[in-house]
């Protein structure tokens, strides 16, 4: 399959733009579509489809960076696992390829992919993940993501919502806890020592 380039400028939307293929893309199709399309955020679901998604605006960007700042500086220290941003996309055991805001993964794990396999989109799900809401996002649909992560294996989720100052914690097998206005997130297993510091996040510096 030849990868198809898109050209959207007539289309107009803060909201994802869905498209069904005729058939499912094979994973190395997929990278390469998403590939030929830099210029877009482009995720699949378990079903097939294909979600096209507006980019961020600047302060959502800025809360972002530091967001992965502070985790990959954590990571770095830490030496367990690799940290990274929102630019990798993972293949989950569902099928679905899903791409986190930042995200967590043991090394012994990433040692077990091929060269080839570290190239593309990894088939596996992070160990942990957070995800920025922006003002374009729906809530109920980032929950859901939150909870695609748990159902595939991550073992630790964070959804920050900026716009209401509330933190949402997911872990697998326990319900949602709920976080108001933190001035820091402390981390649980799998990164037990990482605390996300919130000021910068809840107060860019723009």
């Amino acid at each position: 399959m030849k990868a198809m380039q898109m050209v959207l400028n007539d289309i107009e939307t803060n909201s994802p733009i869905r498209i069904q293929p005729v058939r499912p893309m094979s994973d190395g199709e997929f990278f390469n579509f998403c590939a030929a399309n830099p210029d877009f955020r482009i995720e699949r679901t378990a079903d097939g489809e294909i979600v096209i998604m507006p980019p961020t605006g600047f302060e959502t960007s800025d809360r972002n960076a530091d967001l992965t700042t502070q985790l990959r500086t954590w990571a770095k220290r830490e030496g367990r696992g690799k940290a990274l941003d929102s630019n990798v996309e993972y293949i989950l055991p569902s099928g679905a390829a899903r791409s986190p805001d930042a995200s967590w993964v043991l090394r012994s794990r990433l040692a077990t992919l091929t060269a080839e396999q570290k190239k593309e989109f990894p088939p596996l799900c992070p160990d942990f993940v957070v995800e920025l809401r922006s003002p374009s996002d729906r809530l109920p649909g980032l929950q859901a993501k939150m909870r695609e992560w748990i159902d595939n294996g991550a073992k630790l989720g964070w959804l920050i919502d900026p716009a209401t100052r509330t933190v949402y914690v997911y872990r697998p097998g326990q319900t949602t806890e709920r976080l108001v206005n933190p001035d820091r997130v402390q981390g649980d297993a799998p990164v037990e020592s990482f605390v996300l510091e919130m000021a910068d996040i809840w107060n860019p510096d723009l």
